[in-house]
């Protein structure tokens, strides 16, 4: 892109099946989201490069239908491709990756730093026989019965803005300090259940964890307790297993009104210093 050209910066709204994915980030060797997505804009747009940032990277195997992410183009490819982008992308992108909107981005807005939340959704079946054959590809099986009460007092007790060291893979220079704003389990059908896990931001394995250990209370290994405890000895526990990618979906990522996006930004940049906010794996 030539640096005097006049760029727009666009808001792309995604959805994706990460089975057959290596996470959401390039990398050179490996099929990712990321990667996909830009070689689609590229082609679409007719640009050698398009460059993406998201809202929260997800780990292979993590499926979003809510991830958010912009991208600075030329405006000129803009105003060329804009109104048929999605058609076009549905032509170009593989099955598991679809663009569900697109539009100008309101000034000051940044995917990565904008968000007020990401909420994530977590599936698992406790059936005797396993998944349906359907939903295998974004339930987990827990092969013993839970009880979501016990799942939901455990819960109750990691709400709120805490250190999750204990719940967490450190990384170098990174806070481990985040809001927890929800975190609710519910039984949607005989051997169904839903985790609804929601905060400002996530850092590397951390939903994936407080599932593993609300799991462990579920079933009656634990006490509800148990992950309070856990949590507040802010170092990451060993003791806690750390569930497979498949049942976790980025279902949502809330923004504010158009006119606090770059105050939204500008806030979250001050208080946290993060390799990248909204990193759950």
């Amino acid at each position: 892109m030539d640096d005097n050209e006049t760029t727009v910066r666009i808001w792309l709204d995604i959805a994706y099946d990460g089975t057959d994915f290596s996470g959401w980030a390039r990398q050179p060797t490996r099929r990712t989201v990321q990667g996909e997505l830009e070689s689609g804009l590229a082609k679409v747009l007719r640009q050698p490069e398009v460059a993406l940032t998201c809202s929260g990277r997800t780990d292979a195997g993590v499926h979003a239908r809510g991830q958010a992410a912009h991208a600075d183009v030329p405006a000129a490819a803009w105003e060329r491709e804009g109104e048929a982008l999605l058609r076009r992308l549905a032509g170009v992108l593989p099955k598991d990756v679809r663009v569900t909107g697109a539009r100008v981005a309101p000034p000051g807005f940044d995917a990565r730093f904008s968000p007020l939340y990401r909420r994530y959704l977590y599936r698992v079946s406790d059936a005797p026989y396993g998944v349906d054959p359907l939903l295998r590809r974004d339930v987990l099986w827990h092969r013993n019965p839970v009880d979501v009460d016990r799942m939901n007092e455990a819960a109750a007790r990691l709400v709120g803005e805490h250190d999750f060291a204990a719940f967490c893979k450190k990384r170098e220079g990174a806070t481990t300090i985040r809001e927890l704003l929800r975190l609710e389990w519910e039984r949607v059908d005989t051997h169904l259940v839903h985790g609804t896990i929601q905060a400002d931001a996530f850092c590397h394995n951390m939903v994936r964890a407080l599932v593993g250990a609300l799991l462990a209370v579920g079933d009656g290994r634990r006490g509800p307790e148990w992950p309070g405890e856990v949590l507040g000895a802010a170092v990451r526990d060993s003791s806690v297993h750390v569930v497979g990618p498949q049942g976790l979906s980025l279902e949502e990522v809330c923004f504010p009104p158009p006119g606090e996006m770059a105050e939204r930004a500008r806030s979250t940049r001050r208080v946290r210093e993060l390799p990248c906010p909204g990193h759950e794996e």
